[in-house]
């Protein structure tokens, strides 16, 4: 009996039918682990096989078919023991009563924060599904920081999600294949996992755009007989070439890729029959000094196209990608793109961060894929304190999407930047400090200004100078992620500070004009009236101040305690005026201004601040008393009803009252008076008192009046 087999007997209830997903696994990670390392993964089973139990999937399987499923990929991959048994745990906090706190008492501390890091992936609630995706996608992000093998369980996981789409509603399938061509196909390539890449966007892609894959599928099938036979022509040709020179190697005829001919053909606005006809190879050889004498060697054979090589070997790709590329002319003109690499390359390409699995090892830093996804991810702490979820995941999105340029540094350095990158970019993936004290740039020892683009292979030296700023203008032209959020942050800084001495001075001389100052108010006043207003210092107030978020003349008012503004006993209306805590506030009965209006505040001795409609005919006062008023938005999302008043026209028949009374009633507006304005022998003039929540919801009802057959107009009344 082999090891598989004597660990499935050991497990309680297991059968041999029953198992086969766990049997396949454990064979797999029998070709590649010791003993010791499988037995914590067939435990895994056993725990998660029990907490899943009843549980099934869409398709009607046994819910535990999909975490082995899970650690099946990542077994194929050959990743550690303690990855695939998170893969085979990933759930079990998120669906079942298991803990995080029990896992790490069966599995030890790197299994369970694993799990943790895959299952607080999914776990936050948000107001829309913008929101949600980007939040659930910058968690996504840090916890790859922490470790990246919680992106590698969950693009695992992805993947089995998208072959078993089948049982999705359509609308779901769509949803769920665009987020995967947008975010998880370009994580997986952007660690260099080629062959996790390429699955995600075929199966995006089949999702996505069902009709569009069918076709080209059937395309592909169709052209595929006479593409086999001049693929196998060429690749005898390119072995005898290599026998003769007697080089040990393989050439692999490589076929294309469906999402990428869709890409291809999309971008170049080239019809299938001009990308089908591109013919692709793939030459491995033992050593990299043997690749570049069978560049030549495939040079004498076929003509090679102007422009078209690449040396991916002596400048990788971002991902750590090293290969030659070449494009050739082939038989009858046919092109030909050949690639060719040593073994060890081969297997990067194809498993990016997961083919040097170094986690315990001490050089892990060595290896080219690790090290490049952890600078990479290394920026990723500074670009995520740059604003919002949306705002992050934008600006990864920049990085995810590289068409990248390789420049240099004066000492001879590689750095990859994106195409359209500036000098500006430059300083700032040379370091965040070096961005921010930038002030000239050379290239190829010539100044140019900071916003040239960069090109391939050109030498760039930034100038710095002490005490210099960056430009808020640098935002409109530079390329990376970094750059941006690094001039955003060091922009938001330099407000906070400004804008604290704006708003101290602007509070003193509100306070001068009540005859008061900050010291004559003192400390115990300020602290009460802090506390007052949930501020935790001086600086937060005179910030907000600053910033246009209170109002310096109530603010002093109410510091003071003058007249009326500064009664304790406000009113709810005072919650809905931004930077109007403490005072009291009244709506003007002259204009009814509600939320969505443009509306200004009047300091009142003896009403607090009186809030007016801009088009108010009151407003008119404003040349006669300019002190008395002060410029006051709407809070956010106000929750209550406001009073609003409409004047509606309608024919003078009965029971036309009653009918728009009825209407205003069904758009869920109560009425607090009616009048009648005027009467003759065809037309009444009626005015509604309303309780409306904004302007959105007056104008719906001042729609659905106006719709009505009798009426003739309906205005909103304003004196």
């Amino acid at each position: 009996m082999d090891y598989a087999a004597t660990l499935l007997a050991k497990l309680p209830g297991a059968s041999p039918r029953r198992d086969k997903g766990l049997t396949r696994l454990l064979d797999t990670l029998e070709t590649y682990m010791p003993a010791e390392q499988i037995e914590p993964v067939a435990k895994a089973y056993e725990l998660g096989a029990v907490a899943h139990a009843g549980q099934t999937r869409r398709s009607g399987e046994p819910y535990i078919s999909h975490p082995i499923a899970v650690a099946q990929i990542l077994a194929d991959m050959h990743m550690d023991s303690q990855t695939i048994t998170a893969a085979i745990l990933h759930d079990v906090v998120e669906d079942t009563d298991c803990t995080i706190a029990e896992l790490e008492e069966q599995f030890g501390s790197e299994v369970a924060a694993l799990v943790d890091g895959v299952s607080k992936l999914d776990q936050m609630h948000f107001n829309n599904r913008a929101e949600a995706q980007a939040e659930s996608f910058r968690k996504m992000m840090l916890a790859m920081i922490e470790d990246i093998r919680v992106i590698l369980v969950k693009l695992a996981d992805r993947l089995h999600n998208m072959s078993t789409l089948d049982a999705m509603p359509r609308e779901k399938q769509a949803r769920i294949a665009r987020e995967t061509l947008e975010i998880y196909g370009p994580i997986a390539n952007r660690l260099g996992i080629n062959h996790m890449k390429v699955a995600l966007e075929e199966l995006g892609l089949r999702y996505l755009y069902p009709f569009r894959y069918r076709v080209l599928e059937k395309a592909l099938r169709r052209s595929k007989g006479s593409q086999r036979q001049i693929v196998r022509k060429i690749s005898e040709q390119l072995r005898k070439a290599m026998e003769s020179e007697d080089i040990d190697g393989e050439v692999i005829g490589r076929e294309k890729h469906l999402y990428s001919i869709y890409k291809k053909m999309a971008e170049k606005k080239r019809a299938l029959g001009d990308i089908v006809d591109v013919y692709g190879f793939r030459i491995v050889v033992s050593d990299v000094n043997t690749c570049y004498k069978m560049l030549g060697i495939v040079h004498g054979l076929f003509k090679p196209m102007p422009g078209r090589f690449k040396d991916y070997i002596a400048i990788p790709r971002i991902n750590g990608y090293q290969s030659l590329h070449t494009t050739l002319f082939g038989p009858k003109g046919l092109p030909l793109e050949v690639q060719i690499r040593t073994r060890e390359m081969d297997r990067v390409a194809e498993s990016g961060v997961a083919a040097h699995w170094q986690y315990k090892a001490e050089d892990k830093s060595s290896a080219t894929p690790q090290r490049r996804a952890r600078e990479w991810l290394a920026d990723l702490v500074e670009i995520q304190q740059s604003g919002s979820s949306e705002e992050f995941l934008e600006s990864v999105k920049v990085d995810l999407f590289p068409d990248k340029i390789y420049v240099f540094t004066p000492k001879g350095d590689i750095m990859p930047l994106p195409k359209g990158a500036t000098t500006v970019d430059f300083a700032y993936a040379v370091h965040t400090d070096i961005g921010n004290r930038c002030v000239a740039a050379k290239v190829d020892r010539n100044l140019v200004p900071l916003r040239t683009q960069l090109q391939n292979s050109q030498t760039v030296e930034i100038i710095t100078a002490r005490g210099a700023k960056p430009n808020p203008n640098w935002v409109t032209f530079v390329a990376t992620a970094k750059a941006r959020s690094a001039i955003s942050r060091y922009m938001r800084k330099m407000r906070t500070s400004e804008s604290i001495d704006l708003g101290k001075r602007l509070l003193d001389r509100s306070l001068k004009d009540l005859g008061s100052s900050l010291r004559k108010v003192g400390k115990v006043r300020m602290r009460e009236a802090l506390d007052e207003l949930g501020l935790k210092d001086n600086n937060h107030l005179f910030e907000q101040l600053g910033l246009g978020e209170r109002l310096a003349p109530l603010t002093a008012r109410f510091l003071v305690g003058s007249g009326d503004d500064a009664e304790k006993n406000t009113t709810t209306a005072s919650l809905v005026i931004a930077g109007t805590e403490g005072m009291v506030v009244s709506y003007a009965k002259c204009c009814y201004p509600i939320p969505g209006d443009e509306i200004m505040g009047y300091l009142s001795s003896g009403r607090g601040v009186v809030i007016h409609r801009n088009n108010c005919g009151n407003l008119i006062n404003f040349r006669k008393q300019p002190d008395k008023w002060i410029a006051v938005t709407w809070e956010q999302d106000i929750e209550r009803d406001f009073s609003s008043q409409i004047q509606v026209e309608t024919e003078s028949k009965t029971g036309v009252l009653a009918e728009v009374a009825a209407t205003i009633a069904d758009a869920r507006s109560n009425i607090e008076q009616v009048a009648v304005l005027d009467r003759h022998e065809d037309v009444t003039v009626l005015t509604f008192l309303l309780q409306v929540k904004n302007r959105k919801h007056l104008a719906r009802i001042m729609r659905d009046v106006k719709k009505m057959q009798n009426v003739k107009k309906v205005t909103r009344d304003c004196t």
